[in-house]
C-alpha cells in the first residue's frame, strides 16, 4: 500500500463530518453508505450492529515505523462509523495481546506492506488495498448515476486498481487499464478476462487514455498526472492513490465530480467488511 506522511492524514478527524456531507452531496450517500453498498450488505443492519463490535487499532513500529498520527486518524473513523473502538496503549506484540485482553472482536494493524481488519472469530481478512478499490469504484458509480456500458478508465494496477477494476467489471462497465509499469497492467487484464470472460483495454500511454475517458478511477501514487485539458464538463474522478493524480487547476475545474481521501473511505469499508462476517456468522 502507498506509505502516508503525516501531513495526508493530520487534519482527518476534525473534518469527518465535512467530509460526509460532501459525500451526500456528491453521491446520494454517506460514508457507512457508500461503504455498505461496497461490501454489499444493508446499512440499517450493519449501523444497528457496529455499537456492539469491539474494535482494537494496534500501531505498528516494524520496518519504517509508525506513521504520526496514523493509529488515532484510524480510531476517529471508526467511532465516526459507530464502533466500539480503541487504540492499544501498547505496539506489536504486546498490542495484539492487548487486544485479545480487552475482548476484541476486531483488530486492525498495518506495516510497510499491508493494512489489514483481522475478524477474529471467524479468521477472516479484510484488507485495505481490496476494500479501498471497491469503495472508490462504488463512490465514482454513484457519482456517475451508473456505469453499465459506459467506459471506464483504471490508472495504476496495483492492489487497489485492481480491486476497483474487478468491482467495475461487475458493474458493467467497459474497462480499460493503464500502469506505467507495463507487466502489472497486462497480468491485470488477463486475470480479469480469465475470471470474467471481458477484454480489457491495456493503454500503453496515458495521455491518449486520458482522452477518450470521461469515467476515471486514478489508483496511482503519482501526482500531477491529470490536467485541466483532460476535464470535460462530463468528466467524474474518484481517485484513492495518493497524493492525488489531479493538478490544481484539474481540481478547480471537476469541482464536485470528484472523490479522493488519504484514508477515510478504505478504512470505512474495512470495518463494514469485517463487522459483515461477524453479521453472517451470528457472533
Amino acid at each position: 500500500m502507498t506509505r502516508l506522511i503525516t501531513s495526508d492524514i493530520s487534519d482527518i478527524a476534525e473534518n469527518l463530518k465535512k467530509y460526509d456531507t460532501e459525500l451526500v452531496a456528491r453521491t446520494g450517500h454517506s460514508m457507512c453508505g457508500i461503504a455498505c453498498r461496497a461490501a454489499e450488505i444493508d446499512e440499517d443492519q450493519i449501523r444497528n450492529l457496529l455499537p456492539e463490535i469491539r474494535v482494537g487499532v494496534i500501531p505498528i513500529t516494524s520496518g519504517e515505523g509508525t506513521i504520526g498520527g496514523f493509529a488515532d486518524a484510524v480510531l476517529k473513523i471508526l467511532l465516526h462509523m459507530g464502533a466500539n473502538a480503541f487504540v492499544t496503549r501498547t505496539t506489536d506484540v504486546a498490542g495484539i495481546a492487548e487486544s485479545f485482553e480487552k475482548k476484541a472482536d476486531i483488530v486492525m494493524l498495518a506495516d510497510d506492506a499491508r493494512f489489514v481488519a483481522l475478524h477474529i472469530q471467524t479468521r477472516s481478512i479484510a484488507d485495505n488495498g481490496a476494500c479501498t478499490g471497491k469503495a472508490f469504484a462504488t463512490g465514482l458509480s454513484l457519482m456517475a448515476g451508473g456505469l453499465e456500458g459506459r467506459e471506464v478508465l483504471v490508472i495504476g494496477c496495483g492492489s487497489v486498481g485492481g480491486s476497483a477494476t474487478k468491482s467495475l467489471v461487475r458493474m458493467g462497465a467497459g474497462m480499460s487499464v493503464y500502469d506505467i509499469n507495463a507487466e502489472p497492467a497486462k497480468a491485470l487484464t488477463s486475470k480479469i478476462h480469465q475470471k470474467f470472460d471481458t477484454k480489457i483495454h491495456f493503454f500503453e500511454k496515458l495521455e491518449p487514455a486520458l482522452r477518450r475517458h470521461k469515467y476515471i478511477l486514478d489508483a496511482s501514487p503519482a501526482g500531477n498526472i491529470i490536467h485541466a485539458q483532460h476535464i470535460t464538463p462530463d468528466t467524474y474522478v474518484s481517485a484513492p492513490g495518493m497524493p492525488s493524480g489531479l493538478d490544481p487547476e484539474a481540481e478547480t475545474a471537476i469541482s464536485n465530480r470528484y472523490l479522493h481521501d488519504p484514508l477515510q473511505l478504505g478504512v470505512a469499508t474495512m470495518l463494514v467488511d469485517a463487522a459483515k462476517y461477524h453479521f453472517e456468522h451470528g457472533q
